[in-house]
């Protein structure tokens, strides 16, 4: 174990520790994040997402950091990455219920309701949210920040590199391993991972949703350190 990883897992714990023990640190955190959720959205995504990638980084090529790497872009690009999943989560929950509703099964905005018990019912319209927002968004988002990726690393991975350079985004799709793309990115870790992942979020309180969903971000990163050494 390096003395980066000690620094890493000293930040996680004193983090924890903060909301732990300081008196009104989680109040003030589900204040800030029902009060502005789109901005809470961006900060969480863009701190834990980014570690995650930093993590897969480690993961692949034994370091935190490279030249190159491009954290400040990252963080950046997460937290409006952020902000999209927010407002895909409000857009495929409120879906999935009118759909159920359509489909003459009313009762599922009753098991699907703010505090509700933990019903079969409740699994299954979480579920069906998981699979419907994963199988129509995770695809273009994902596509999304593979071509931001590269875009991250071909510019410097610097701020203006990133936002100062046209993005030849056709170009990118063209050189995209797209191999890697569908065969493990799409068909394996949206199916076997993302759905059960995102039906167990769907079934936390909705202000912890977007703040697990960025906790993910992390899962993401080894995945994606996992792809990259494939």
């Amino acid at each position: 174990m390096k003395k980066s990883d000690l620094i890493l897992i000293a930040a996680v714990v004193a983090v924890v520790c903060a909301f732990a023990f300081i008196p009104g640190a989680w109040d003030g955190f589900n204040y800030a994040t029902s009060s502005h959720p789109f901005l809470m959205s961006f900060v969480k995504f863009s701190i834990l997402s980014t570690i995650g990638e930093m993590i897969g980084l480690r993961i692949s090529r034994g370091t935190y950091y490279q030249k190159g790497f491009g954290v400040l872009p990252r963080m950046v690009i997460w937290g409006i990455l952020g902000m999209l999943i927010c407002g895909a989560f409000i857009v495929f929950k409120a879906g999935t219920l009118s759909l159920y509703g359509v489909l003459g099964l009313k009762e599922a905005a009753e098991w699907f309701a703010p505090g509700a018990p933990l019903t079969w019912g409740k699994v299954l319209v979480a579920f069906t949210v998981s699979v419907l927002c994963n199988t129509f968004f995770a695809p273009v988002f994902m596509t999304f920040h593979k071509i931001s990726d590269t875009h991250i690393r071909n510019t410097g991975g610097t701020l203006k590199g990133y936002f100062c350079t046209p993005m030849p985004v056709g170009k990118i799709i063209c050189n995209l391993d797209w191999n890697t793309q569908w065969n493990f990115v799409f068909k394996k870790t949206i199916p076997l991972f993302w759905y059960p992942a995102h039906t167990l979020t769907f079934l936390l309180p909705g202000n912890i949703q977007i703040l697990f969903a960025a906790f993910l971000g992390v899962a993401l990163g080894i995945i994606l350190a996992v792809a990259n050494n494939r």
